[in-house]
């Protein structure tokens, strides 16, 4: 079965093991999300990035072209990243490659489960979940690939 964006199970776990963070504070989540903010701005992209810490919102910027639509896409794909610790699109392409769908194989309601890309686990070595980072308002693969870049610059500039 072809998956969403061509992905596989595999290749998406390979990204998230390559995008494991080192620490992550408040002032890592506004620099992360000023990345996100600024590759949006740049490229004209109509988005809502947000970025928590625990339970708490450390970034959040809706650019122009956003609506409340973004605000509840976003609320479900944490739903699924706070519940799985995977990202959205890991999740939904692990179903599909069983030829099902999220909602129908959990059982859990697609008003509060969003499994499309542009959810995604904060991940620190050695501690694990720490937070979620999330996109909403461009095409499900196009949300995920602008946090995985986003992600990819964070870290480079650590180095």
């Amino acid at each position: 079965m072809t998956t969403t964006g061509g992905y596989t199970s595999e290749g998406l776990r390979g990204e998230s093991d390559s995008l494991v963070l080192s620490r992550f504070s408040l002032a890592d989540a506004l620099r992360l999300g000023r990345i996100a903010t600024d590759l949006a701005i740049e490229r004209g992209l109509p988005v809502l990035i947000e970025i928590r810490l625990g339970q708490r919102v450390a970034y959040r910027a809706a650019l122009p072209g956003t609506t409340a639509d973004n605000d509840e896409w976003l609320r479900r794909k944490f739903q699924v990243v706070s519940r799985f610790e995977q990202s959205t699109l890991a999740v939904r392409v692990e179903h599909e490659e069983k030829g099902r769908t999220f909602n129908d194989a959990t059982g859990l309601p697609e008003s509060e489960y969003a499994a499309h890309g542009g959810g995604w686990p904060l991940m620190v070595e050695g501690v694990g979940f720490v937070g979620m980072f999330g996109v909403s308002g461009l095409p499900q693969v196009a949300d995920h690939q602008l946090i995985v870049e986003s992600i990819g610059l964070y870290l480079a500039g650590q180095n």
